[in-house]
């Protein structure tokens, strides 16, 4: 997934607490699911970042000087510059992009 072609903001943003527990009619488990799903975005980011530097990892055990390399810096830059995955997380909430589902309601709906 690309992140930074997502809406999510840089920085902070404040937000209507009853814009985000509409959903749920609880805002506690409002924030569990946007804070798993930003668990989730963390470790998908990390590991593409993780790949991309692994192309220009050295195996040298000497200690010499460490070569800078333009590329890897300009891909360090990329993900520094996008926004945290909080954000990224709260901002798929608000647009209904995150699917949930709450296995006690289900249950009760089917013994209705």
């Amino acid at each position: 997934m690309d992140y930074k072609k997502s809406k999510a903001p840089v920085n902070t943003v404040t937000r209507n607490i009853m814009d985000l527990c509409k959903d749920t009619d609880n805002i506690y488990e409002s924030v569990a699911i946007i804070a798993k799903r930003a668990n989730q975005i963390s470790v998908q980011i990390k590991e593409d970042l993780s790949k991309k530097l692994a192309e220009f990892a050295s195996y040298n055990d000497s200690l010499e000087e460490v070569f800078e390399n333009r590329e890897q810096i300009e891909i360090s830059r990329y993900y520094e510059k996008l926004p945290k995955p909080s954000l990224l997380a709260t901002q798929e909430f608000v647009e209904n992009k995150v699917y949930w589902r709450d296995p006690q309601r289900d249950n009760l709906n089917q013994d209705l």
